[in-house]
């Protein structure tokens, strides 16, 4: 699907602005030191899916999704006061299980490197 130059430049704008709102505007203790991944703006520019991640464990980051979709209506007002827009995108938060899972088969490999490099070779 092609992307669109204004859709590209409001994702990036949208994402910059939601990990400074999320850190001073919501004080809800579940979205503390959440990272704004990704922001991907319909094509009517209606509607945004924020992909997010948290450090910690999968209960953790869906607690952070919990609550930030419950602050979304604070954080859409928030940036309908700082950006110039028609329409502010409504919000809805995901998370972003990608680096988790790049995480996870990193040890996998190197967990395979370590028990390759203690066999003995038969090579003979």
């Amino acid at each position: 699907m092609k992307e669109y130059p204004r859709k590209v430049r409001l994702n990036t704008q949208l994402r910059a602005e939601l990990a400074v709102l999320v850190q001073t505007e919501l004080s809800d203790p579940r979205v503390a030191g959440v990272t704004v991944t990704e922001v991907d703006v319909s094509p009517d520019l209606r509607n945004a899916r924020v992909a997010v991640s948290v450090l910690g464990d999968d209960a953790r980051l869906a607690e952070a999704v919990s609550g930030l979709n419950r602050g979304a209506g604070r954080l859409r007002r928030a940036l309908g006061a700082r950006l110039r827009l028609r329409y502010v995108p409504n919000l809805r938060f995901v998370a972003d299980v990608g680096l988790r899972q790049s995480d996870r088969l990193n040890a996998l490999i190197r967990e395979a490197v370590r028990r390759d490099a203690e066999t003995p070779s038969s090579d003979d």
